[in-house]
């Protein structure tokens, strides 16, 4: 089985590609990616078991001619690479239209006149916009962010090849964990750095906000898992948690008593997001919490090396 991977540089793509190296039913990984984030993790440090499998190709998504490239001989297409942004950010329009939106119909284009068996794509929970009641697979997203509405669109996109192979939409909550290939943007994330050096943490709004959360370890074994076809085609929501900021605020102190936190428009009432865990598609993909919040994030600042 030969597979490419959008993105695989990135903080999923990078422990996508380890976990896909332990296979043996894998013969080769194509990392396809930009390195627009300035992000080579990927390729350091322990070497990865059977690594003369995986391949590098820097390379764009709007590049259609390397593309169709190499998906000669491709069975399996992850589609990762994204212009990523927290769901609620609301900056760069153009860079999302012309990546998550074109980006994603040129990949389409090419997987058309391909062999490709398999395509999974990584979306977003912030296609559903906001709402006070819990969001499932049957809510009707409505984006209230760039970002968003160009990862719906990318959707539509993908949703053309559900006819032809078998084709997998994940709206993934906030990806939140230790990797090598951190991204300390995303909210749990910038937390616990900022409370393991600088012991203060800076929350935005009134902290009621509710988001939806996976970590890091379940999106990359649950993606993994879609090779063994453990769950039929169809669009998923992936999530673990669903938490207040507050919540996430009260774990860290409980680890770090003396941790200070200070809020910036604390007026504000920032836009709600309840998404509900798909529990049965979390024991399909074996991904399901067998470890507390506060152990995980506990097990993440042991990560840091001072």
């Amino acid at each position: 089985m030969k597979v490419l991977i959008t993105g695989g540089a990135g903080y999923i793509g990078t422990e996508l590609v380890n976990q896909l190296s332990h296979r043996s039913d894998v013969e080769e990984i194509i990392i396809y990616d930009n390195l627009s984030r300035s992000n080579f993790n990927v390729f350091l440090g322990t070497p990865l078991p059977n690594g003369a499998r995986v391949k590098f190709v820097q390379g764009e998504l709007l590049d259609s001619r390397n593309l169709k490239k190499h998906l000669k001989g491709v069975d399996v297409v992850y589609h990762l690479a994204a212009k990523v942004t927290t769901p609620f950010a609301n900056t760069d329009p153009h860079f999302y239209e012309q990546v998550n939106h074109w980006g994603t119909a040129e990949l389409i284009y090419a997987v058309e006149d391909s062999d490709v068996k398999q395509f999974v794509f990584t979306s977003s929970t912030g296609v559903y916009g906001a709402a006070n009641t819990s969001a499932d697979e049957n809510t009707e997203p409505n984006p209230k962010t760039f970002y968003g509405i160009s990862k719906l669109r990318g959707e539509e996109h993908v949703s053309r090849l559900s006819d032809k192979i078998d084709t997998y939409i994940f709206r993934c909550g906030n990806v939140y964990g230790y990797s090598k290939s951190m991204r300390f943007d995303a909210v749990i994330n910038k937390f616990i750095f900022e409370a393991n050096f600088n012991n203060r943490i800076t929350i935005h709004g009134d902290g009621k906000q509710h988001r939806s959360f996976i970590h890091i370890d379940h999106v990359s074994r649950g993606l993994a898992s879609i090779l063994d076809r453990v769950v039929k085609p169809g669009l998923y929501n992936l999530v673990d948690r669903d938490l207040q900021v507050l919540d996430i605020v009260d774990v860290l102190k409980g680890l770090m008593p003396d941790l200070e936190f200070i809020f910036i428009n604390q007026h504000l009432k920032l836009r709600e997001l309840i998404v509900k865990p798909n529990e049965a598609l979390n024991s399909q993909l074996k991904i399901e919490n067998g470890k507390s919040f506060e152990e995980e994030l506990s097990e993440f600042k042991a990560r840091f090396s001072f």
